[in-house]
Order: C-alpha cells, then sequence, then structure tokens
C-alpha cells in the first residue's frame, strides 16, 4: 500500500512539473506579442503627442514650412499711395511695408525699382517671385494691401468743407455731401454733377438733382437715383 500511494504521489508530481512546464512555455510565447503591443502603443501616443506640438523650427528659431496669411481680393488694382505689406518668407531683409510712390513704383533690396500701381497683389507677387530667382532658390512671396489711399474721391464747390476723401467702402453723391459737411445755403441743390473719367481718359459728366431726390422726384436730365461713386470721380456743388 505504501508503494503504491508512493507511485500515485509521483505521478502526480511529475504530472504537475509537465503541466507547469507547458503553462510556462505559452507565457513565454506570449511575451513578444506582449512587447510589440507596448511598444506599438507607445509610438502611437507619441505621434498623437507630436500632432499637437508647434511647426518645427531651424536652429535660428524662424519655422520650417511657409506662414499662412491672409489673401488680399486678387480683383483689386494697387493705386498710387497705397500701402503695401510684402513678406518674403525666411528673408527679414526684403520683409516690409512700402508705400506706392506718386509714380506707381515701389522700391525694395535686390529687386530695385518695380512697377506696383496697376497690378493686382496677385501679379505684384508673380513679378517679385520672378525677380528674386536669382537671388534665392524658390522664393515665396506674400503682397497684401494693408491701407487702401488710392481710391479718392473729390467734392468741390459750395459745401462746408471741400476736399478729397478716400472711397474705402460704398460711397453714393448723398454720402459724399455728407462727408463734405453739407451744403452751403446759396448752393444749387438742382445742379449738383459727377465728373467721372472713363478707361480712354475722355470725362463725362453725370447730372444730380439732390432737390428732386430728397423729394423723390426724377428730373429730364437725372435718374433721381443716389449715384454710386468710383474712384477719382469729382462731385461739383455750383
Amino acid at each position: 500500500m505504501e508503494k503504491s500511494a508512493l507511485s500515485e504521489y509521483s505521478s502526480r508530481l511529475i504530472s504537475g512539473r509537465v503541466v507547469s512546464g507547458a503553462e510556462s512555455r505559452r507565457k513565454l510565447a506570449l511575451l513578444p506579442c506582449l512587447l510589440g503591443l507596448v511598444v506599438f502603443s507607445a509610438v502611437s501616443w507619441g505621434q498623437a503627442a507630436d500632432s499637437n506640438q508647434p511647426p518645427a523650427t531651424d536652429p535660428q528659431g524662424t519655422t520650417t514650412t511657409p506662414p499662412a496669411h491672409p489673401r488680399a481680393n486678387d480683383t483689386y488694382v494697387i493705386g498710387d499711395d497705397d500701402v503695401l505689406a510684402i513678406n518674403v518668407w525666411k528673408d527679414q531683409e526684403l520683409t516690409r511695408t512700402v508705400t506706392v510712390r506718386s509714380d506707381g513704383r515701389i522700391s525694395l533690396p535686390l529687386v530695385g525699382e518695380m512697377q506696383a500701381a496697376g497690378r493686382t497683389p496677385a501679379q505684384l507677387e508673380e513679378e517679385l517671385k520672378a525677380a528674386l530667382v536669382g537671388f534665392m532658390t524658390d522664393p515665396q512671396v506674400t503682397v497684401i494691401v494693408q491701407t487702401i489711399n488710392s481710391r479718392k474721391f473729390n467734392v468741390l464747390g459750395e459745401v462746408v468743407k471741400p476736399g478729397s476723401f478716400l472711397l474705402n467702402a460704398d460711397t453714393t453723391v448723398v454720402d459724399a455731401i455728407a462727408l463734405a459737411g453739407g451744403l452751403k445755403e446759396f448752393a444749387k441743390k438742382k445742379d449738383i454733377y459727377i465728373i467721372r473719367q472713363g478707361p480712354n481718359g475722355a470725362e463725362t459728366r453725370i447730372a444730380f438733382n439732390y432737390a428732386n431726390f430728397v423729394k423723390g422726384k426724377r428730373g429730364k436730365k437725372d435718374t433721381g437715383v443716389n449715384i454710386q461713386l468710383r474712384p477719382h470721380d469729382t462731385v461739383v456743388v455750383p
């Protein structure tokens, strides 16, 4: 009986060792998978963290990707006295604010004199890029009209404050008279007119009867409409 019990005990012990060894091998086989999962999680977390970081910078502290700039309306035509913000990426010498001179030109280092008036911001950008190709590789240029000073109109004659005014928003004849301080006592309200210069340089006169407009009437020579002004229009109040 003692031998039989001893044999049974030995068998169980050996069997237990075998099972324990099999479990250990399974655990060892799973270890590379667990390590791979940990590494993958760490890499994914790092990429997510990097996506929230600011743009990379070079040793001088400038960004390695071109900054985004708001675009001006490319249909706008630059004129004399307009203030332009010119940005050349990674070049502080050329990045500056310039005013278009009365001759329609601007001056920049390396580029020298360049015609700006009569160009749209996009056209001026392309011309600046072409001029800078000989000095740098793939120049990135942005032109923004910072201040519009070229869109002006004039009010002359029997108004309180005759002069030149900026046309920065939709402005009508009545708006112009108000900006000029209003009509004087002896102004001829029925004989106001606008001098407008055409593309070929020819001038036309557009009649505006202020008295009829206020009363909501339409005369023989005027349309009765509160005329919208254009750049370089001149309102004359006899």
